[in-house]
């Protein structure tokens, strides 16, 4: 039985083996064993899967090794700022991957790198942005009153682009920030609603008033959302000057509201999607069967 499966590469001199042990590390490969002998010196640089291919047909990429990366963009930009030979330019191949070949260190070879396009190895879900049918409450504190409600409208519009009814969604004011997280957490408990958005606006001041108030804030926005169980779209700015409020809320950085609004509609169809999964499933785990 095989026990492992190493590509192995003999440099001609000291100045190659370094070129190739800096190429590799750099790409993402971790170091592992290595010795020091009388007669040679070695180290392997592994990843996690390894193995051989065999295939026929097109497609196939002249090289002398293949690596996947995460991204092959990413790896492609950091061999050009190394100023490596590429001997192959960046392609879409129709097995849902972009590749690149370049020429190895010092003249060691081909090697291919690699990264699919879609992740075909593990199933992935993600809530869907459609709000019809869910109810929503949102939190919006009356102080610094002229950015929250910038962060108010652009939350509604959120939730009416993605098909909340008006009949669906509650506002309710706190006094400030601070009374956020309690007014979440009693929104939650009443289980009236698929998730509460908070928005809010804090701005730094000459104590440290702003510090404790936002901590407490995050930490007790979280922890309503873990302890109860519903999603919370966080949407309380932090913000050093009155500008970069302005900005956060609708001018240049987009409108904070907005995306959390789209946050809490995507965890709430995410919950709602599990709930169901778990409500098919027959009383001993097993999948109820499908008609």
């Amino acid at each position: 039985m095989i026990k492992s499966f190493h590509r192995l590469f003999v440099p001609r001199n000291e100045a190659q083996y370094k070129a190739l042990e800096d190429f590799f590390a750099g790409l993402g490969l971790t170091r592992g064993e290595h010795w020091e002998g009388r007669r040679s010196r070695g180290l392997k640089l592994e990843a996690p899967e390894a193995g051989v291919e065999i295939g026929m047909g097109e497609d196939f990429p002249d090289a002398d090794l293949v690596i996947e990366v995460d991204n092959a963009d990413v790896a492609y930009d950091l061999v050009k700022r190394r100023g490596d030979k590429i001997v192959a330019e960046m392609s879409e191949h129709d097995w849902s991957a972009r590749m690149f070949v370049i020429e190895l260190p010092q003249g060691a070879g081909r090697l291919a790198i690699y990264s699919y396009t879609t992740n075909w190895r593990t199933p992935e879900r993600a809530g869907e942005l459609n709000s019809a049918g869910l109810r929503f409450a949102l939190v919006v504190s009356r102080f610094n009153a002229f950015i929250t409600e910038r962060l108010l409208a652009g939350a509604l519009d959120a939730l009416h682009r993605t098909g909340t009814q008006n009949d669906a969604i509650e506002v309710v004011r706190v006094p400030g920030s601070f009374e956020i997280p309690a007014a979440a957490r009693m929104l939650a408990e009443s289980k009236r609603f698929d998730a509460v958005i908070c928005l809010g606006c804090l701005l730094r001041g000459d104590t440290l008033h702003y510090e404790v108030i936002a901590n407490e804030v995050t930490r007790g926005i979280g922890q309503a959302a873990q302890e109860t169980g519903v999603p919370m779209g966080f949407g309380v700015l932090t913000c050093d000057t009155l500008e970069q409020a302005i900005d956060r809320a609708g001018l240049k950085a987009g409108n904070k509201g907005f995306e959390a609004a789209l946050a809490a509609i995507e965890m709430a169809r995410l919950k709602l999607e599990a709930h169901c999964g778990r409500e098919s499933a027959t009383a001993d785990g097993s999948p109820q069967p499908k008609s």
